[in-house]
């Protein structure tokens, strides 16, 4: 059995950090099977960059197809990349291998506090509530806006080999652009923020509605999900559980999503939209985002319980479900912070994934999504 790690930092994968989820899958793609990075005539035309990226001389699974599927665990925006791969997988979007690829690529997808039916909290950080997409004109991610575009014009080598963002294929360099580029870029006329090839705008709520409604959830994959939450009720109102035990750089925005209430000179972003419902967090993400693909349409789902314990009577095409306390990054900066739950927990998804769910298959690999 072989482990991959697919992280969003320098020394992982080299799939995006803030970009947009289909093109991190189109990369993820690659990465495994092999080829040059293809992102598609269509799509590069409407986002303006280059269509062609990273190569991968050699893949790192190029033998992966569905008589040699993967387990995919996935954290946070890693679920939706893995989903869009799977819908493209399905779709047979892949220039090259449209006669080989389908759905059952995929064997299994285990989220851990994934971002299934977008969040509340890419509100406050600045994406505008009407439309799910735009930046407020004052906010925290304006400034990483404009961070950002600074630092990829900049394109200081030294830094660059510590850090990117990912946006190699727009060119935006001075080398590249000069003066008047970085401009453009600023005032929205160029780059990924005014093609809204960024990762801002997914985490909506309604580009989740938009997202849930194209893709499947499919018969023949297992699917289980983890949901955090560090929020109680107290008085009639949904407040931290604790804060000692969230991590200081969540606590804040867990106070703020507890008493989030959507402008009521916005359209809601759903049907039966209710504030309430999105109060739980775990100082990241709704905890109603983390549980299955509930919006528009729920998917097929059932709750993870001592019935289904090691894997019994589990069935493929159904999102299986489990509440955990803990904040979005308790099981992924550190194994002292969660102690024995961390253990247990990846314990019993490596055991389910080896033991519990081979479909007449030779090899199923285990790939990591951070």
């Amino acid at each position: 059995m072989l482990s991959l790690f697919v992280a969003r930092d320098s020394f992982g994968l080299h799939v995006s950090y803030i970009s947009i989820d289909i093109r991190r899958a189109r990369e993820l793609f690659y990465f495994l099977k092999g080829g040059r990075v293809d992102y598609g005539l269509e799509h590069s035309h409407k986002f303006g960059h280059c269509r062609y990226g990273r190569l991968y001389e050699s893949g790192n699974y190029e033998e992966w197809d569905e008589h040699h599927p993967v387990h995919f665990v996935c954290h946070s925006t890693g679920t939706q990349v893995v989903r869009i791969l799977q819908q493209m997988l399905a779709d047979k979007r892949f220039e090259g291998f449209e006669e080989i690829t389908n759905a059952d690529w995929v064997l299994s997808l285990t989220s851990l506090s994934g971002v299934l039916n977008g969040c509340t909290r890419i509100y406050l950080d600045g994406i505008n509530p009407e439309d799910g997409h735009s930046l407020t004109s004052i906010s925290l991610l304006q400034l990483l806006r404009i961070g950002v575009v600074i630092y990829e014009w900049l394109d200081i080598s030294v830094l660059k080999r510590y850090y990117g963002f990912g946006f190699d294929h727009f060119d935006l360099s001075w080398r590249k652009i000069g003066l008047r580029g970085l401009v453009k870029s600023l005032l929205y006329e160029t780059g990924p923020f005014a093609s809204r090839d960024w990762i801002g705008p997914d985490l909506s709520i309604h580009s989740a509605v938009k997202c849930n409604s194209n893709l499947q959830t499919f018969p023949n994959t297992f699917y289980f999900s983890y949901a955090t939450r560090m929020t109680k009720r107290f008085l009639g109102f949904t407040v931290p559980s604790s804060i000692i035990e969230i991590h200081p750089l969540l606590c804040l925005r867990a106070f703020q999503m507890c008493q989030w209430r959507h402008p009521t000179h916005a359209p809601v972003p759903y049907h039966g939209y209710r504030d309430e419902d999105w109060h739980d967090n775990d100082g990241a993400l709704n905890t109603i985002s983390m549980l299955f693909p509930a919006f528009p349409t729920p998917h097929p789902n059932c709750r993870l319980g001592p019935d289904y314990k090691d894997g019994q009577s589990l069935q493929p095409g159904i999102w299986y479900y489990t509440l955990i306390e803990g904040d979005h990054i308790f099981f992924i900066i550190s194994k002292e912070r969660a102690g024995n739950r961390f253990d247990l927990l990846y314990t019993s998804i490596f055991e389910r994934c080896r033991k519990q769910m081979r479909r007449l298959i030779t090899d199923p690999r285990l790939v990591e999504v951070i």
